[in-house]
Formats: C-alpha cells, structure tokens, sequence
C-alpha cells in the first residue's frame, strides 16, 4: 500500500493505493493552506478506508514542478512520515501524473500549469500501449513558446491542468482538445499509482537527497543574486 500526497498547486490532495487499485483519496481546493489540511486529511483517509498508516509499504510524494511553498510542504511531510516508520519514499514529477489523468488519448498530452511570470511549467506526452512517454524536457516557457513547441508537432493536443483557461487563447489555431474540468488537476492517486509501480520494481529514493524538482529558481534566490551576485561566483 502507497500513501502519497499532492500539493504542488492549490489543490491538496491525499490517496491510497493498494496493488493497484485505488483505496480511497480526498481531494481539496480550498483557500487553507496545506500545512493546515495535509495531516487531518490523512487521519480522516486512513480512519475511513479502515488502515493504520503503519500498514503502509511506502510514502509518495509529487515533487514539482509547482509551488515552491506548497513542494516543501507535501515533501517535508511524507519524508517526517516515512523516516518516523522506516519506510521507503518516493517522488513523482507532477507533470507525469498530471499527463496520466488523460493517459490513454490519441494524439499528444500536454499539462500546463501556471508558473506566474506569464510562464507556464509544461511537458510533452503521448500514450504507447498502456504507458505513457515523454517527448519533452520539463520546461518553463511562456504560452506563445509553448504554442510553437506544439505546432512543431503538427498532432492533436490534449491540454490539461490550472492554467488552461488563462492561457487557452494560445492555442486557438492548433488541433487542440481541453480535458473535462475534473481532469484538470494534479491527483494523489496517479502519484500513488506510479509510486507503487516503481517500489513493486525496488526503486525508491534516498530519503536525505530527495529535493523539489523546481525547474526554475525562486523569487528569493533571484533576489539573492540581485543583492549579492552568483554565488558560483565566488
């Protein structure tokens, strides 16, 4: 069994999944904070499927990329949980299990999420057989990039995620279909699934090395850099 949390976006949300099969999941878009609901919302979870989190076989977590706050969040909990327990962690890129909420789909899956800076954190994906690849780096472009990335491939889109109705306009002259409203958002079930897959294979991560997969630097680090230089520099 797989305990996995989602925070990256402001949506919180927690899963079990068990050989598969999904054991129950909360899911919230609230004004709170996640370090306000994580907790409850795994005793509430736990207590309603009828498991004891010492019956967990490991603990996921989606790793970004996202909000910075809301990654050091969902991680620095699941790694409290799982060292508490001696159990294993594992990370999941949230761009990956926010593409398998459509996997499946002809054509291309592309998730775009609001990055701010009028950027969007976004990858590339098409379904082969019942697996999904990735055609892409991670990336942080700018809708209109985003917009030629897709055009290159001259296929069908998929676009899903919480920055689809902002930016939707972009891609008004592409081959595009926008996923169902409840397919938007990253899940801490597909988290818990692809976690589960990868412990069923003993690949798991070092629980002191597992860091946020930010893409880009922080608004504090910039300023840093502003005020003090690169500190590569010195």
């Amino acid at each position: 069994m797989i305990l996995a949390l989602e925070t990256a976006t402001t949506v919180a949300s927690v899963a079990v999944v068990e050989e598969g099969k999904l054991r129950g999941e909360f899911f919230l878009n609230t004004t709170k904070t996640h370090s306000q609901l994580l907790m409850p919302l795994v005793d509430q979870l736990l207590r309603f499927i009828g498991r004891d989190i010492t019956e967990m076989q490991g603990f996921a977590v989606a790793i970004g990329p996202g909000s910075f706050t809301g990654l050091r969040i969902g991680l620095a909990t699941v790694k409290g949980m799982a060292q508490a327990l001696g159990k294993p962690v594992l990370g999941v890129p949230t761009l990956d299990g926010l593409a398998h909420n459509v996997s499946g789909v002809s054509g291309l899956i592309c998730p775009v999420l609001d990055a701010r800076k009028n950027e969007v954190y976004t990858a590339v994906y098409e379904s082969v057989g019942n697996k999904l690849k990735r055609l892409t780096d991670y990336m942080a472009l700018s809708p209109r990039q985003l917009r030629e990335k897709l055009g290159s491939f001259d296929r069908p889109v998929t676009l899903l995620g919480d920055a689809v109705e902002r930016y939707q306009e972009y891609f008004a002259d592409l081959n595009v279909r926008v996923a169902f409203q409840a397919n938007r958002w990253p899940r801490a079930a597909q988290i818990a699934c692809l976690a589960e897959k990868r412990l069923q294979k003993g690949d798991v991560d070092d629980l002191y090395m597992l860091a946020p997969l930010y893409i880009r630097r922080s608004e504090a680090e910039i300023r840093w850099e502003e005020k003090y230089g690169s500190l590569q520099q010195k």
